[in-house]
């Protein structure tokens, strides 16, 4: 068997090149995603019928493993679950189900991240399925835009947008989508940024879909910054250091990036403690002061005891100091400590697989990524026991807060960035449908008669309460919605963008081995979809192609 390998450079900057002329800056304009129409790449031609002496293995660097033959044709991979080796995930169990009548109340924050999308798309590039605890459905889902209304002015910093749907997959369940957009910022309106880019510089980081990246990653940032902003740059290995003083001089920051080679081990917590040293000896009060730590995630050395680190972030956050992080790289990736410290923190974890989508996080998407617009957001939703039976909120397993969390100011929550959308979807069992449990042979609380408070306000389905304070508050401010029940008698099969949401659900639930996704598969999830023009979107149906390769499809503990 001969071994052929291919470079997707060329591939790439073409992507890069077309999807700057045709986007421009989504920051800056009232356009979505949604909104903007790409060309999707031609189709590969039909496989011929293999025979297994033709067979050769390609290695297709940079997007997917398949069989090809000697006249150059390829079948789809098969795909097996991924080893994930050193990588390290720190994943939840799939949220159960609650019986409203026990349960009426479900409190959660906000989460903004995008790493797990990202980091799944490597996967599946790869020819293999992501580790389940590396996804999070909420991530798959917040990875794209959607079609909410626009806030009319900066008083209330994001809208809220509630519909109901019919389940796909389950003829006795109905969907709600909370979705929350953020205002815009224009260019000219941007604060002052102080922003240390800490650059790990070990000796893990010398492959290319690392450090090379990494150095891509932050040149296009710093092209982005205006003249009343300043970057720094500090990176770690054996030991850490400043590499550059505070200067908004592009030229600088790209020569000083150029400079940059990989070597040592990793003192993660001595460079994340100059990082921080450095962004307060320059503080920029009612700016944006914020550490931006771009590394594989492999501390072996310094502070690398998680809960230190976490210490260190959070005191430096309640000073004004907030952190992102930007992961790259295979082998060695430490996905819990990255997405860990980022909530911690309050910033936001992403995880860097391409130029492309380098270009996207820190290029069309910075004034999301840089710029806080609401902070400690979080999130209730209280059923009505009289109209909903049970219910379950599809991801946000480790954002789950107490009841008593939310009236809390005290307790920490997700911030919204200028610009940024949240989607929530609960899945729903109105009374009278058959739901996920039972009932039991002997009563008892769980088939009590709802209380007069309900049955009062049959016509209420949930009250969807928010809270969330100013950049710059301490208290914080109460939104309120009332969802009618009638919103569910009038339910219909979900459509449009509705249903792109919910096709990103289905796809992120099915990766995690749901078993109540019930019959339905990723020929399913590709079908809800439709035809999409957005680029993303486009991708997302042949990752979701990828996906269906996995014969049968993953449940349970297989």
């Amino acid at each position: 068997m001969r071994l052929v390998k291919f470079t997707g450079i060329a591939v790439l900057s073409l992507l890069i090149v077309g999807c700057a002329a045709e986007s421009g800056d989504l920051a800056g304009s009232s356009k979505t995603a949604g909104d903007i129409a790409v060309a999707p790449p031609p189709p590969p031609p039909p496989p011929p019928v293999l025979s297994p002496s033709r067979k050769e293995t390609v290695v297709v660097t940079g997007s997917r493993m398949a069989n090809v033959t000697a006249d150059g044709y390829y079948a789809p991979p098969v795909m097996v679950p991924s080893d994930p080796g050193r990588e390290r995930y720190d994943g939840e169990e799939v949220s159960p189900v609650k019986l409203t009548s026990a349960e009426p109340v479900s409190t959660f924050s906000v989460d903004v991240d995008t790493g797990a999308y990202a980091n799944t798309r490597r996967f599946l590039r790869q020819g293999a399925l992501p580790p389940r605890d590396a996804v999070r459905t909420e991530e798959m889902i917040n990875y794209f835009r959607y079609d909410y209304d626009k806030p009319s002015g900066t008083d209330t910093p994001f809208t809220t947008n509630i519909d109901v749907a019919k389940t796909p997959w389950n003829d006795d369940t109905y969907l709600m989508r909370v979705g929350l957009r953020g205002y815009d910022i224009a260019r000219d309106e941007r604060p002052a940024s102080n922003l240390v880019f800490l650059m790990d510089v070990s000796g893990s980081m010398g492959s290319p879909d690392k450090l090379p990246l990494v150095k891509t990653a932050l040149a296009g940032l710093a092209s982005e910054l205006g003249e009343q902003d300043r970057v720094s740059i500090v990176v770690y290995a054996g030991a850490a250091g400043l590499v550059l003083e505070p200067t908004n001089n592009t030229a600088k920051i790209r020569s000083a990036l150029n400079k940059l080679n990989a070597g040592g081990s990793t003192a993660g917590g001595a460079g994340i403690e100059l990082a921080y040293n450095i962004a307060e000896d320059n503080f920029i009060k009612g700016g944006v002061n914020r550490v931006i730590l771009a590394t594989d995630g492999d501390f072996n050395v310094g502070v690398s005891d998680r809960d230190a680190l976490v210490e260190m972030v959070e005191k430096n956050r309640d000073r004004g100091i907030t952190l992102t992080t930007l992961g790259f790289g295979t082998g060695n990736y430490n996905e819990a400590l990255m997405e860990q410290i980022a909530n911690h923190g309050n910033g936001n974890y992403a995880y860097i697989d391409s130029a492309l989508e380098a270009k996207k996080v820190l290029g069309d998407e910075m004034s999301s990524t840089l710029f806080t617009i609401a902070k400690d957001v979080k999130i209730q939703v209280e059923f009505n026991p009289a109209v909903i039976a049970q219910y379950r909120l599809v991801g946000y397993e480790n954002r789950a807060l107490r009841e008593e969390d939310f009236e809390n100011d005290a307790v920490d929550a997700g911030d919204i960035g200028a610009g940024h959308q949240v989607t929530a979807i609960y899945e729903v069992v109105p009374t009278g449908k058959k739901g996920w449990i039972a009932p039991r042979r002997y009563g008892g609380r769980y088939e009590d008669q709802p209380q007069r408070a309900a049955t009062d306000r049959v016509a209420e389905a949930a009250h969807v309460k928010l809270r969330y304070k100013l950049p710059n508050g301490s208290r914080s401010r109460l939104l309120e919605q009332v969802v009618m029940s009638d919103a569910f008698t009038r339910a219909r099969a979900p459509s449009g963008d509705f249903a792109f949401a919910t096709a990103v659900a289905a796809y992120g639930q099915l990766l995690r081995g749901d078993e109540m996704m019930m019959d339905f598969t990723h020929e399913d999830v590709g079908t809800l979809a439709g035809r999409q023009s957005n680029f993303w979107r486009q991708e997302f149906l042949e990752l979701n192609a990828l996906a269906a390769s996995v014969n049968p499809v993953r449940r349970g503990g297989g």
